[in-house]
Formats: structure tokens, sequence, C-alpha cells
């Protein structure tokens, strides 16, 4: 778990923005202007693999290598989009070390690759992919909201648990959620939905 940053937990919000949205280049853009611009405040934004990560997979299943190697593939094609990313909106910042970037007034791109050596929290599968890892950097860092951005709506009411089984997240995100004590947003075409509100939010 990254190291706990302290002065952003009232606000944070962790943004994984999927890399399906590579299909809707024009919403792809609009939604890195307005993470850039503030619109939701203070963020952190994770990329999806998008295509880069569909072609580790598709490669693994031609050439049957381990899933730790297509784990540390993957996270080379997150590392990849991340600065696609910053490409398409220059005001963004690529890095390892969000917190940092965040302390320096700046809007980071998280670039996972020192994941690559393995960490204890995360298992090598495609069980675990860019959507589990934001909760992972969103616990890390103190976030208020893990917010996905995806090319589809979920089901009214929907929980980590139900977006799992429907597809929308990996199969680890419901464990994952649970070490995450903020809300979880997704957000569709059709606008956000809460998925579980945040630990203190429930407790009230």
């Amino acid at each position: 778990m990254p190291r706990q940053q302290a002065g952003f937990a009232g606000g944070l919000t962790v943004v994984k923005v999927g890399g399906s949205l590579v299909a809707d280049r024009d919403r792809l853009r609009r939604v890195l202007a307005s993470l850039a611009d503030g619109e939701d405040g203070p963020v952190a934004i994770v990329p999806g693999g998008g295509a880069l990560a569909e072609a580790v997979r598709t490669t693994q299943g031609a050439l049957g290598f381990s899933d730790p190697l297509a784990h540390r593939l993957a996270l080379d094609a997150m590392a990849g989009m991340a600065r696609i990313f910053a490409a398409l909106e220059p005001r963004l910042v690529v890095t390892q070390e969000p917190g940092a970037c965040l302390a320096a007034g700046a809007v980071p791109v998280w670039d996972p690759s020192p994941l690559a050596a393995g960490h204890p929290d995360i298992p090598e599968s495609w069980d675990v992919t860019s959507d589990s890892l934001a909760l992972w950097l969103a616990a890390g860092l103190g976030a208020a909201r893990c917010l996905l951005v995806k090319s589809a709506d979920p089901a009214p009411g929907a929980t980590p648990a139900d977006l799992a089984r429907a597809g929308l997240v990996d199969a680890a995100f419901p464990s994952f959620a649970t070490l995450f004590a903020g809300a979880i947003v997704l957000r569709g075409p059709g606008g956000d939905r809460t998925c579980r509100e945040s630990l203190s939010e429930r407790a009230a």
C-alpha cells in the first residue's frame, strides 16, 4: 500500500478512466479536460490499459505464458495509457508518486510500473486490473472517493459485487472495496451512480 498521504482525505478523488473510452475519442478528451479543470476537485487519475492490455490477453492466449508475466505486461499497458492521456491533455502529469504530484498542485496520472516488482497486497492475475488498483491507490492516498469512468452504465443500486458479476469491474474488486473507506461511484454515459457510500456516511 502506498504511504498514507495527509491533507487530501476530505476531498481527493481517485478517478479510474477506463481504456474502453478510447472507442469514444471525443468523450475521452472531454473527461480528461474536465479532470484537468478541477471539476471533480483534486484528483489522481488511474488509466485503464485499454487495447494495450487486451493485446496482452490475446498474446497470452496464443502463447500460454504465465499470469504473473501477463500482470506485469498489463501494468506496462497502464503506463503506456498514462502517457497517451497526458499527450491528449498536456495539463496532466505522468508520475509514479501521485501524492507528491498532488502536493505540488499538479494533476497526476498514475504510472504503476513499480508494482511490476511485486506487492504482497496485489495478486498477479487477471482478477486484478486497473479497477482494483484504483481502489488500492485510493486507500493508500486516503481519498474520499473512488470514481470509475466507464463506457457503460451500471444497473440501479448495483453494489461492488454486482459490478463484478456484470463484468463492469474485475473479479477482485469487491475484496479491494472492503479495504477502502471512501465512496465508490461509477460514471457511465448516463451520469454518476453511487455504488457504495463511504464508511462514515453509512455509519451516520
